[in-house]
């Protein structure tokens, strides 16, 4: 019997599915093992190395287990997961509670103990669990725990993120199957309206997510730049602009932070927005509470998240969903701090990693369309 482990904040990595689709091997995942520590992922906090569906051969063995596609993955599992975990990082893969996976791939529907000791048996470190082609006379709550329970069993410690796709009030049950994260949305699109209609889906849920079980809003698509072999997420692309806010909004609302695009060529700003440690630092703080939403004086599309920190600190984003440039202004009073205490607070940029000092009553940004801002603040006496 494994020593069970609690996830202490969401998990960070990168998975197959939204670039790749079907067409992942052996060769990339060991190249986006090797991106991952060479520009600096790995130092950042990405750990998990994830394979999506598509990876096994048709059928089952004769003795009933999945069988890793022979071309894609001539090695085997075990030796992409030890050659994953010579970089210090960890290896994900993919199941389905169903007969079959999305992608008609065997799914672990009655054989989940089986998969479990397979995946343990192979050094797997993290488990995607969808929700296609299971029986409709059985609950996806209890196939989720079966599934947790086998992995309990397992001899390894191995995450599960549940994809359940935010169906049957999944928030209101998730954590008691054991689920270390949960996806709550439709899978996400390369595209402004995809983002915008996922966090705008998710912002009266965030009081069900916190350590031990995150609300997944799906992997990450900024830096995909509507390329990508999927053709159900690769829909145009965004702007850098928007995908400064696709990120800001996952760190804010403590998702998963689950790149999607391809690291061997991903580019500069790309790289140096995913690394950002002062946004990192807010989706991976300890205490793991929710945000809530202000309203913001001076435009009706734009709107304010806030965040408790540990160490006392807020975390305070602007946001423009609008079409048109806006300016955005916080007035302190909403957070609870009135003119007359005699604080003010103390606001660090955490895109340029400015110290902008203390402010008093209230605070602005104009934002382009589509834009956002994140900072840290610290709560100080006004001498």
């Amino acid at each position: 019997m494994r020593t069970d482990f609690v996830l202490k904040a969401p998990p960070m990595g990168w998975n197959s599915w939204n670039t790749f689709y079907d067409q992942i091997s052996d060769e990339l995942i060991r190249s986006t093992a090797d991106a991952m520590v060479e520009k600096g992922l790995a130092e950042a906090g990405y750990e998990y190395v994830i394979i999506d569906d598509c990876w096994s051969q048709k059928t089952r063995d004769g003795e009933g287990n999945l069988v890793p596609d022979p071309v894609k993955f001539p090695h085997g599992m075990k030796d992409l997961a030890d050659y994953v975990h010579g970089k210090g990082l960890k290896l994900g893969i993919y199941s389905c509670c169903g007969v079959h996976t999305c992608a008609g791939y065997p799914g672990s529907f009655e054989h989940e103990f089986q998969d479990a000791r397979l995946f343990a048996d192979w050094g797997i470190d993290y488990l995607k669990y969808d929700n296609c082609f299971h029986p409709s006379t059985l609950a996806s709550e209890t196939l989720y725990r079966r599934m947790n329970l086998a992995l309990r069993a397992s001899g390894r410690d191995i995450l599960l993120a549940a994809c359940q796709w935010g169906r049957d009030e999944v928030h209101s049950w998730i954590r008691s199957t054991g689920a270390h994260t949960f996806r709550s949305t439709i899978d996400i699109q390369d595209s402004w309206r995809s983002i915008e209609q996922i966090a705008l889906s998710q912002l009266d849920k965030q009081a069900f997510a916190g350590p031990g079980c995150y609300n997944d809003m799906d992997i990450l698509v900024a830096g995909m730049y509507g390329k990508g072999l999927n053709p159900e997420t690769s829909i145009g692309g965004c702007s850098d602009t928007e995908y400064q806010t696709h990120f800001l909004l996952w760190a804010m609302m403590q998702s998963p932070l689950i790149i999607g695009c391809s690291l061997t060529d991903m580019n500069e700003t790309t790289r140096t927005l995913l690394t950002n440690r002062d946004v990192i630092a807010v989706n991976q703080d300890p205490e793991g509470r929710g945000c809530h939403k202000l309203s913001t004086y001076g435009s009706p599309d734009a709107f304010i998240l806030v965040r408790q920190l540990a160490g006392g600190d807020l975390a305070i984003g602007f946001f423009n969903f609008g079409d048109a440039p806006a300016l955005t202004e916080l007035h302190f009073w909403d957070l609870g701090l009135p003119l007359g205490a005699g604080f003010g607070l103390s606001f660090h940029d955490c895109m340029t990693h400015e110290d902008l000092g203390l402010q008093r009553e209230s605070f602005s940004r104009r934002l382009p369309a589509h834009g956002s801002a994140l900072y840290r603040c610290r709560l100080e006496a006004v001498r």
